[in-house]
């Protein structure tokens, strides 16, 4: 696997502006949900995800192509942290008709990490 980007608002709008690829997205949570791949057997080991990641992600899942992991992920957002893009980036969300699925849940991501980010400062 390449090297992730640094955690931090430009990471955070290259996600949300399409300008990083949907691996790559994914790999970052991935890494902040506690997923870790031996890169000579290329298995995941989930020993430092939390229980109920786990349990029901035993590898991690492809949150841009399953709706269910991003709506697992979108209710581990704290409620305190559900506007972090808009009050911390100043994003005012997708234009009508310019978004689908693939963007909200990019946006749900982003959102996640910036709560991530947040906790960790």
């Amino acid at each position: 696997m390449s090297e992730l980007p640094p955690l931090n608002n430009e990471t955070i709008w290259a996600i949300l502006n399409e300008e990083m690829d949907d691996a790559a997205v994914n790999r970052l949570v991935w890494q902040y949900l506690g997923y870790r791949c031996d890169a000579e057997t290329g298995e995941w080991n989930s020993a430092g995800v939390a229980a109920e990641w786990r349990e029901e992600y035993p590898e991690p899942p492809d949150f841009i192509d399953s709706r269910p992991a991003t709506v697992k992920l979108t209710r581990s957002i704290p409620p305190e942290n559900k506007q972090l893009l808009k009050e911390k980036l100043g994003f005012k969300g997708y234009k009508i008709g310019g978004f689908g699925p693939r963007q909200t849940r990019r946006a749900t991501i982003a959102n996640w990490l910036m709560g991530f980010m947040q906790a960790e400062n």
